[in-house]
């Protein structure tokens, strides 16, 4: 989501830049980003990390030393078909003595299987089996969500009844089970879960009822909301996020009058509307492309002392490129440096796009190698993908894969499947087949994305081509793709009205359901 900081990069479709269009960067670079320098730095790979590294980066690198105890379970769990199957097979093969079980081995295993539940839920089963190790109630929060996410509600209130009986149960358990009733369609039972608070240990207060009112906004339910606050806000007090929380929830519906209407209220009620509360409505604009209210709402945050943050700077950049209006795009950096408003990784990820986008492909290595670690700033994966899809777009093959080998090799970020995507369209697209399945050879081998994972992940990123490529590839090497894979990938290609790829897949979940 764009306001809490996610620019997600989906068009390739990079542009020459006119001439006229160098000369604003080269005014916002000059001003903006000191001692900036067009040249081409090709030894990218000597990149200088620098700046604070934060306690989950931390985590992240140290979860990669304890992968072959991880890969193993995996490798043993892949071949089960239920989760008492998983359960028995993992303690039949390792017992509770062959294996070391940390805390962030289970988190890595439940993310691995988080579209999986019998899976997830098996291997749950098996670590609670182990004398001397205790799941983090956190742990317990994901798995209850993974099982919400499946649809697996029955279940999922059975895990709420076993942490309720072992105290453990959080307001973030409470949060995740309404969003996925929520979510389900049975926003009732999420009120209801609300309506027993007490019996789960915890209170009714402003917190809690920012987490109900939230879900059921989320979920379009804004009427309902609001009718609830209105019974509630007599014994609770609401607080100016409760607010922000009816702002959202307008702008989802596309109701933004209302939206703005609350900020009124929310003046009404003595809380001053924040950052947030203007950049949600921006954001709303944004989507509508209505730039001339986008101004109108900055004018008016600056003028009641409430400057826009880096947050709704990079939005609206990111939304002008999407319209293909690069020169207004690049004058928002300038204006993001003219309200002193200091860069942070997103930024630099809407900035390098927006370059990308216009073709200076020089430019946006020089905010790569140079802007970004003069700023103290650490690229994540968004931005090595970022650099990796525009390479691949000019065909700059070695250059895409050197970004992939720097990504490799970071201490802080690691590839995904949008790391790779590219790479494999270009082979697809000129033929190299050969090519195309040594990178997928590579995927799964070196980097553990499974065929089934990467075929849900570029599911989730709209993909679903190149989905049905792997799923032909899985069946061609004889890899037996699991049910729920199968139907999540017939839902999508029938979205896409592929009727031949959703007839194959039909075919084979008909051999799977006889076998």
């Amino acid at each position: 989501m764009l306001l809490r900081g996610r620019i997600l990069v989906k068009d390739n479709n990079f542009l020459r830049f006119p001439l006229e269009f160098h000369v604003i960067y080269q005014a916002v670079s000059k001003s903006y980003f000191p001692h900036f320098s067009t040249s081409h730095y090709s030894a990218v790979e000597h990149y200088p990390i620098s700046g604070n590294v934060s306690s989950k980066q931390a985590e992240k690198c140290v979860d990669f030393g304890r992968k072959h105890d991880v890969d193993v379970v995996i490798s043993k769990v892949l071949e089960a078909k239920s989760e008492s199957e998983v359960f028995q097979s993992l303690v039949h093969e390792f017992g509770c003595n062959k294996i070391q079980i940390t805390h962030s081995s289970v988190a890595r295993l439940l993310h691995r299987f988080q579209d999986d539940w019998k899976s997830a839920l098996g291997v749950f089963r098996w670590v609670e089996s182990c004398t001397g190790y205790k799941p983090l109630p956190e742990l317990y929060d994901k798995l209850m969500d993974i099982l919400g996410k499946m649809k697996q509600m029955d279940k999922m209130k059975a895990l709420l009844e076993e942490m309720r009986e072992d105290h453990i149960i959080s307001l973030n358990t409470i949060a995740k089970v309404m969003r996925r009733l929520a979510g389900a369609g049975d926003w009732k039972d999420a009120v209801k879960m609300f309506d027993q608070l007490e019996r789960f240990g915890l209170g009714k207060n402003t917190e809690s009822m920012n987490v109900l009112l939230d879900t059921l906004c989320k979920e379009k339910k804004v009427e309902q909301a609001r009718e609830i606050f209105l019974e509630l806000k007599s014994h609770i007090p609401p607080n100016a996020n409760t607010y922000n929380i009816f702002i959202h929830g307008w702008c989802k519906i596309k109701r933004v009058e209302e939206a703005q209407w609350t900020i009124q209220e929310m003046k009404g009620h003595g809380f001053c509307p924040c950052v947030i509360s203007y950049s949600t409505i921006i954001q709303f604009y944004c989507s509508e492309s209505n730039f001339y209210m986008v101004n109108e709402l900055l004018d008016e945050m600056e003028a009641h002392g409430c400057p826009p943050n880096v947050v709704t700077f990079t939005t609206i950049m990111h939304s002008l490129t999407k319209s293909g209006d690069f020169k207004e795009a690049l004058q928002i950096a300038e204006r993001m440096r003219l309200a002193g408003c200091k860069p942070d990784t997103q930024f630099y990820n809407a900035l390098i796009h927006t370059l990308g986008r216009a073709g200076l492909v020089e430019d946006a290595l020089c905010v790569f190698t140079k802007e970004m670690p003069q700023n103290g700033i650490n690229p994540n994966t968004s931005t090595y993908n970022t650099m990796i899809a525009m390479f691949c777009h000019h065909r700059k093959e070695q250059q895409a894969l050197q970004y992939l080998k720097n990504l490799e090799n970071s201490p802080y970020c690691k590839p995904d499947v949008q790391s790779f995507y590219p790479l494999l369209k270009l082979y697809l697209r000129d033929g190299k087949t050969d090519k195309c399945l040594i990178l997928l050879d590579d995927m799964v081998k070196k980097h553990h994305l499974s065929f089934m994972l990467l075929i849900h992940g570029l599911c989730r990123a709209n993909n679903c081509k190149w989905a049905y490529q792997l799923f032909r590839e899985m069946i061609r090497q004889n890899i037996k793709p699991k049910y729920l894979t199968c139907s999540l990938l017939l839902k999508e290609v029938k979205e896409k009205n592929m009727y031949d790829a959703a007839e194959m897949i039909e075919d084979f979940m008909k051999k799977m359901k006889s076998s």
